[in-house]
């Protein structure tokens, strides 16, 4: 078995993926590579580009696909993609993968496996500093918002991913000075065009998110302080339907709030083997009871959390 390697997987019907593509095969030295799956591939150093046709999300086991195929073993994986949103806003994006908050056997919208996440990138705090950086190398501030998004859709992978995207509309999809920034951010993170290794993220403390809104504006500030993130939970992940406390009192709120919250805990985990993973509650996104609930469900299973200042 050969050193693992790190795989980018592009979407051959995505353009905003093409695009990020196109920027980094022009810009690093790339081998070609053997076909797998029929897609053609490209070697770089111990990066790997894998050009898909058509989309990944209900593309599951994509690195397990590709061991199979070249005896490589794959350590991580990154997805240059488009964004979509319906409120259309310009925005530059990274985002970790999965479906925790939906119940075993529920039928997915966009992919993944439900009750359950991959493990979220390291790579993700450190490539967020570094897309502003490239934003404003590239002049796209006055156009795009650059921001992180929280945990969600497929594929369904085994190993730390990321998502790294143009958004949200067709107009900007296909824009490539944004996708040469962001190939740029992917050449400057992984050490591309460098004599150097690509450099590991190790933490003592990694934090796991939970709350706010979708563009996870609190993950936002805990990046610009150097704290690794793992999974980002918004309040919409977070389901929960209040208890009668007169008839149950002190029962946990129902809802699937607490596998969500145990599938991201582990998945940062097992991501961040050697790191310590606290959660960071965005309280005033919470009801007081809802934060009550999931502060006591957290001390119930011995996960510690706490404020800005115990990660830094």
């Amino acid at each position: 078995m050969s050193e693992s390697v790190i795989l980018i997987i592009i979407s051959g019907g995505d353009i905003a993926s093409t695009n990020q593509a196109e920027s980094l095969l022009e810009k690093c030295n790339w081998e070609t590579g053997v076909l797998v799956e029929g897609f053609k591939t490209w070697n770089c150093k111990e990066v790997r580009l894998w050009w898909r046709d058509g989309g990944v999300l209900f593309e599951d086991n994509l690195e397990i696909r590709w061991e199979n195929e070249t005896g490589e073993k794959v350590s991580e994986v990154i997805f240059p993609s488009r964004h979509v949103a319906a409120s259309g806003m310009p925005c530059l994006t990274i985002h970790p993968i999965g479906t925790p908050q939906y119940e075993v056997g529920e039928k997915l919208p966009f992919g993944g496996k439900p009750a359950d996440a991959p493990p979220p990138s390291p790579r993700m705090s450190t490539w967020m500093q570094e897309l502003k950086k490239q934003a404003n190398i590239h002049n796209l501030n006055e156009e795009f918002i650059v921001s992180f998004e929280t945990t969600h859709h497929g594929p369904w992978i085994t190993v730390p991913s990321l998502f790294i995207e143009i958004g949200s509309t067709e107009e900007k999809w296909g824009n490539k000075i944004a996708a040469s920034a962001l190939a740029d951010v992917i050449i400057n993170g992984l050490n591309l065009t460098s004599n150097t290794k690509t450099p590991e993220i190790i933490s003592e403390k990694v934090v796991l998110c939970l709350g706010g809104g979708h563009y996870a504006p609190q993950p936002m500030r805990l990046s610009e302080k150097g704290v690794v993130l793992g999974h980002m939970l918004a309040n919409y992940a977070l389901e929960m339907e209040k208890a009668d406390e007169e008839k149950t009192p002190g029962k946990l709120p129902e809802g699937p709030w607490k596998q969500a919250i145990i599938a991201a805990y582990e998945s940062t985990k097992k991501a961040n083997p050697c790191s310590e993973i606290w959660v960071y509650l965005d309280r005033k996104s919470f009801k007081g009871w809802q934060r009550n609930a999931i502060m006591k469900f957290l001390e119930i299973n011995k996960i510690p959390y706490g404020r800005t200042a115990d990660f830094i």
